[in-house]
């Protein structure tokens, strides 16, 4: 399974992936929690997605953001979560190099691109409540359609080069102290000075972490100075309202993030992954949740699918 370098170094050619407790009991626990979480979080993204599509009332800027947001949450539950669930109860928790270093990049990508969304959601809500009389000739949807290529194109850019520049040579063991190939987790196995993998995480992390959080809190500041000139109570809730559900997933899916990939440490320590699996796993079911729970329109989208479908 491996192979002898130069300097009689074994470089490693597939993990073990160490995972969580090894208790009969943890692991039942884990993969009822796992598995319902991933369960639900496919079906209340895809009745989302499919709420965009069915219902005319949600055709517009925000739920084509959010539609966004359920597909890119969608692909990173799928990204970790079915491997976790094989697994739990399974004795050899392997992964082969090439699956390793795909997955890890996936999931970064996948993260960084829902980092940027919700930023770019949080402009379409500064836009919506700032200035509601030019909102419509601001956010078209061709704007809207403009700015998810270029979230993609870029963001594939930020996380695809610092590895195609450098691949990543591993020689310090093979098991990686975690459920997935998560890039802090991998970093401790790698070859050499890592510094260079270090310094490319942190600067990447300025502009997919720290920037869309300061853009999200300065737009923030704004919509709440808005929101709170409003003299309607009712128009001053719905308003409060709409930004609640999207501030309920930032705040859930930054917080982690932020601990994990901005943190002062200079080795990964193990209890790092349960961080990992509050955004990884929790997250992507937070959001069909919330604004599901929160929004009317949604509501009453799941209302209309489910009457047509319960009639035929």
């Amino acid at each position: 399974m491996s192979m002898m370098g130069p300097r009689n170094m074994t470089y490693v050619t597939e993990f073990i992936l160490v995972g969580f407790s090894q208790r009969l009991q943890t692991r039942v626990l884990l993969f009822v929690f796992l598995l319902t979480v991933y369960v639900l979080s496919i079906f209340g993204n895809l009745v989302l997605i499919f709420s965009y599509y069915v219902s005319p009332r949600m055709r517009t800027p925000m739920y084509f953001f959010l539609c966004n947001l359920s597909f890119l949450d969608l692909c990173y539950s799928s990204s970790s979560l079915p491997k976790m669930l094989l697994d739990v109860f399974s004795k050899q928790r392997r992964i082969s190099l090439i699956g390793c270093i795909a997955q890890m990049n996936i999931t970064l990508y996948l993260g960084e691109a829902e980092c940027i969304l919700l930023a770019v959601m949080a402009y379409d809500r500064y836009i919506a409540i700032c200035f509601p009389l030019n909102y419509t000739s601001i956010m078209t949807m061709r704007i809207c359609r403009n700015i998810t290529i270029m979230m993609w194109l870029g963001n594939f850019m930020l996380s695809a080069v610092p590895t195609l520049s450098k691949p990543l040579v591993f020689c310090r063991g093979n098991e990686i102290d975690h459920f997935a190939c998560e890039i802090v987790a991998v970093l401790e196995l790698v070859c050499g000075d890592v510094r260079f993998y270090k310094l490319t995480m942190f600067i990447v992390s300025l502009f997919t972490l720290l920037a869309p959080v300061a853009f999200i809190i300065v737009t923030y500041t704004f919509i709440i100075s808005s929101v709170l000139k409003i003299r309607s109570v009712e128009g001053r809730s719905r308003a409060f309202s709409t930004c609640a559900s999207h501030l309920t997933v930032v705040f859930m899916f930054f917080g982690p993030i932020i601990t994990l990939y901005m943190a002062p440490a200079n080795t990964f320590s193990s209890s790092q992954k349960y961080l990992s699996l509050m955004y990884g796993a929790v997250t992507p079911i937070l959001n069909p949740l919330v604004y599901s729970l929160r929004n009317n329109d949604v509501k009453d989208a799941c209302k209309k699918i489910l009457s047509r479908y319960t009639r035929t």
